[in-house]
Formats: C-alpha cells, structure tokens, sequence
C-alpha cells in the first residue's frame, strides 16, 4: 500500500524536486511540434506541474500554459520558479479536476505525474478540455536501473530502503504500451538523458523521491551511508552519471 495520499507525497521534498530533479531534454518539444502539432501559439495545460521543471520548456517555446497543480507547496514554489514568465497561469486543481473551460486547450502534457492519476476520471476531464483535435501527451524520465555498476547499485539501494518502492514502480508501469491511453491509440519517443551528479546532488536526488525515507525517519541514516559508500565507489572526478530514457507517449482521445 502506497504511504502517503499521492497529492501529498512530495509536500517535505520541495526544496530537494526542485533543486536536483532532472529537467527533460530540448528535443522533446521537437517531438511535440511534429507529432502533435505544436506550434507557439497553442493552448498548453500541463497537470501535475509541479515546480515547473517541465513547463518552462513549453513558455520557452512561446506557449500559454495553464499549470494545474493541487500541491500548495509544489504549486508556490512552481509560481515563484516561472514568475518570469507572463504566458503563465497556475491553477490549484486535479488530473481529475482541472476547473478549466470546455475544449479550452490545445494540448494537454503530464511529465513525472499520470501514474498518480485516478486514470478514467482523468480521462474524462481530459476528454471534456481538450479541442477535438488535441492531443494528450505523458512523459516520464525513467531512471535506468541497470548497464552499470551505478545503475545496479542505486536500484539495489531504493529496492532496499524505499518504504514503498515497490508499489511506486507497479504505478509507473501504468504507461508500458498504451494502458493509460486504453482504449485510445498512443505512440511513443524516447530520448537520452542524464544527469552528472557530485554527492550533496546525488543525496538531494534521492530524498526528493517519494519513497525515500526523509531525516529524521530510522531509515534515512543508514541508506544516506549505504549512498555513500555507493558514490565513492563509481564517481569519477567528484562525479556520477545518473542516466535516464525520456519516455514520450502521445495520442487523441477520440
């Protein structure tokens, strides 16, 4: 059983998401433009949104992005994050209940978040915002779990340590094929991405999780020397590389 309400799990891991979270690579707003018709004038909401990791890319691209979060804390520190940025608005609503208007947007993104989702009642609210011809588009930076002796050693670690790690990723396989999608049609992209790590990062990386044991917790201790010992023995100059796929699945809900 999941710990915590998932509104509510990353309420103690702010500073750390927004600090040490990985942002998602410049071609995926490519991805966007020529699959799903992309342009700087479309209608953007990305749910979910978090402290604005992914929606900075899509204002950067020119776009009016409704950002609907319902984490206050996550919620303020994305509005301060993109306070920049005029084509921004933040909402404090659900996947389930975005109180935004009748075939409103032109697109609809969700990055590191639908697998948290009451899917059906997302579904129908998706359905209820979206022009006809939008599309809906999920993304995940997937950590790789194994390729190298980092890799293994950190999955081992999360397996190991997480108060419930095991059904955080039964929730991420929402999306293997078109689950999330069914009985809509999805295609997917995927990209490289990584992130180059010095320890503090590495440590900040790892609390942000949400199954992470926090300080404070029995567990947190013990793990924190556990990522030592893992750090010192794979970084390379001060650093390790945490290496991701970008998952990119995509579709129309008609």
């Amino acid at each position: 059983m999941l710990k915590a309400e998932p509104t509510e799990r990353f309420s103690s891991r702010v500073e750390n998401y927004v600090r040490f979270r990985p942002t998602y690579p410049q071609p995926v707003i490519t991805v966007l433009r020529d699959e799903c018709g992309l342009k700087p004038e479309s209608v953007v909401a990305d749910i979910a949104s978090g402290t604005g990791i992914f929606t900075r890319l899509l204002l950067e691209n020119g776009n009016r992005v409704f950002g609907v979060e319902p984490n206050e804390k996550m919620r303020r520190a994305g509005e301060e994050y993109l306070a920049a940025y005029s084509n921004f608005t933040s909402i404090a609503g659900t996947a389930e209940a975005t109180t935004l208007p009748r075939h409103s947007v032109d697109l609809i993104t969700c990055a590191q978040a639908a697998h948290w989702f009451d899917r059906e009642k997302a579904l129908r609210e998706f359905q209820r915002i979206l022009k006809p011809a939008g599309y809906l588009v999920l993304i995940w930076n997937d950590r790789r779990v194994d390729g190298s002796g980092f890799a293994e050693d950190y999955e081992r670690l999360a397996v190991k340590y997480g108060t419930d790690y095991s059904e955080v990723q039964r929730l991420g396989r929402v999306v293997e094929g078109d689950e999330f999608f069914a009985p809509f049609r999805c295609a997917k992209r995927v990209l490289p991405n990584h992130q180059d790590l010095d320890y503090a990062a590495l440590e900040g990386r790892l609390l942000s999780s949400s199954y992470a044991p926090q300080p404070g917790e029995p567990a947190c201790a013990p793990m924190l020397a556990e990522l030592r010992r893992i750090f010192d023995a794979h970084q390379r100059g001060g650093h390790v590389r945490m290496e991701y796929d970008t998952n990119i699945y995509f579709g129309r809900l008609v």
